[in-house]
């Protein structure tokens, strides 16, 4: 276990710094990897009336293969745990191929936003449904009342307003009320949640708040400030104490 406060971010590398995370210590790995979008971008759309659209993409959003993650993630993730991991379609399959053989079960769940951007041009379908990774084995973590909650169908909002994070601004934050419910679903209070591609702590946020342990991987130093901020803001909001800020990962 990495002892220490309820929240612990490390700043820099994931692919170095998970291997400072000890064998089969994850309850729940709930990350948002990048989705290889980055070549589809065509740039915002300039508007005279308003500010421009974003219709780019962040820098980043290219060369990830599910496959190079599926050893470490398998190796720190408890027998219990689960797996949720944002995707695209144009990943999905690969995701599959290789994860599918590792897990006792694949599946994956629907998020459905509900104020998906324009298409101006109406050239297609709104981009308004992103796909959820999810995989386990036998006896993991499952947190279902009635059937009725087992849909694999998140309806929600794309976060904006106060929970939109300005400064620095992250293209692809996801919102609370789905992770929210991510997290309840794989995991119990007191377990430890992972997420190696943390971005500005949206992940962490909903742990906290919902009584979880978190630990947080993110290479840039903006975006792992914002998420500090985050998390202090919401451990403070349920009474637990100030978060652990780490450059590198410490000693485990």
């Amino acid at each position: 276990m990495i002892e220490g406060p309820d929240a612990t971010l490390w700043q820099g590398d994931s692919r170095e710094l998970l291997a400072r995370v000890p064998d089969a210590s994850v309850d729940l790995i709930c990350t948002d990897p990048p989705y290889n979008l980055g070549g589809y971008s065509t740039g915002n759309i300039d508007m005279s009336w308003r500010k421009s659209f974003n219709n780019d993409v962040a820098a980043w959003d290219h060369a990830f293969e599910p496959a190079e993650w599926l050893g470490e993630m398998r190796r720190v993730l408890k027998p219990t745990g689960t797996l949720f991991a944002f995707t695209s379609y144009n990943l999905l399959g690969r995701w599959h191929e290789a994860f599918d053989p590792a897990f006792d079960t694949f599946q994956f769940v629907v998020w459905h936003k509900t104020n998906p951007p324009p298409k101006l041009r109406r050239v297609g379908f709104l981009n308004s449904c992103e796909l959820i990774v999810a995989c386990w084995d036998k006896g993991h973590t499952w947190n279902f009342g009635r059937q009725r909650d087992m849909h694999n169908f998140i309806e929600a909002p794309i976060c904006g307003g106060r929970e939109r994070v300005k400064d620095p601004p992250h293209p692809t934050q996801k919102p609370l009320r789905v992770l929210r419910q991510l997290v309840e679903w794989g995991s119990s209070p007191g377990d430890l949640v992972l997420d190696p591609f943390m971005g500005v702590g949206s992940t962490g946020v909903a742990a906290v708040e919902l009584g979880r342990r978190f630990v947080g991987i993110e290479l840039d130093e903006g975006y792992v400030a914002a998420a500090r901020r985050r998390l202090d803001a919401a451990a403070a909001a349920v009474t637990q104490g100030p978060i652990a800020d780490e450059v590198a990962a410490p000693a485990v």
